[in-house]
Parts: structure tokens; sequence; C-alpha cells
């Protein structure tokens, strides 16, 4: 029986995830035998999973946050949005991806109630 619910399964996920858990342990090999370079070489083989899983997300074979639609579930299926960025996205917006970025100043503060664009406050 397939998934009722979209849990994220992309390719993404699962390469990051294979990385992290080789890199965790090696890191607690390093932390049983008390060896640095053990310890170091887990935790930059970690590192590395973070940065292929945002690659392939920007990629497009990562997935937007929230659910998406059902026929967008399959691993195989790439995100076609994944170029312009997701509006939600933390990786998305530090690739300079996402669309405009708006923070709204609260008011009573000597402000506006209105969205000031980030790159514009100081």
């Amino acid at each position: 029986m397939a998934h009722q619910y979209d849990e994220g399964h992309t390719v993404a996920g699962w390469t990051g995830c294979g990385i992290a858990t080789a890199g965790t342990a090696v890191l607690g090999a390093g932390v049983c035998t008390v060896s640095g370079v053990w310890i170091a070489g887990g935790l930059a083989i970690t590192a590395v999973g973070a940065l292929v899983t945002w690659a392939l997300h920007l990629a497009g074979w990562g997935k937007p946050p929230g659910r998406r639609p059902r026929e967008q579930w399959g691993m195989r299926v790439r995100d076609t949005s994944a170029r312009q960025g997701h509006a939600a996205c933390v990786g998305c917006r530090m690739a300079g991806r996402g669309g405009s970025r708006t923070r709204v100043v609260e008011p009573g503060a000597g402000a506006t109630a209105e969205p000031v664009p980030v790159e514009s406050v100081g």
C-alpha cells in the first residue's frame, strides 16, 4: 500500500540522510577510539551531507515546504519550481532564491505596518 501522506521522500533527503548517517558513524567511531582524526573526519562527512542535500534541493531533487500535490509524491518527480525558489524555504533564501523577502515593522515604534523590503532595512 502506498503512503497516504507526502512524507518528503526525495532524492535530496535520502542522499543527505545516507551521507550524514555515514558521517555520524565515523564520528561515533572517533569518539569510541578517542581519535581526533576520526572525529574531524566524521564532522566533515556530516557537513558534506548537509551541503549535498542543499545542492540537490536547489537542483530540484528536494521538495518545497508543506504538502505537495499527490502526483508529485514520487521520488523520481523533479520539483520544477526550485529554480525560482520556494517562498518559505530557508535553503532557497540562503541561495538568494525565493522571491522578495519582507519584514513587517510593528506599529507604535514610530513606523507604519507596511511591509518593508529586508534589503532596505538597516
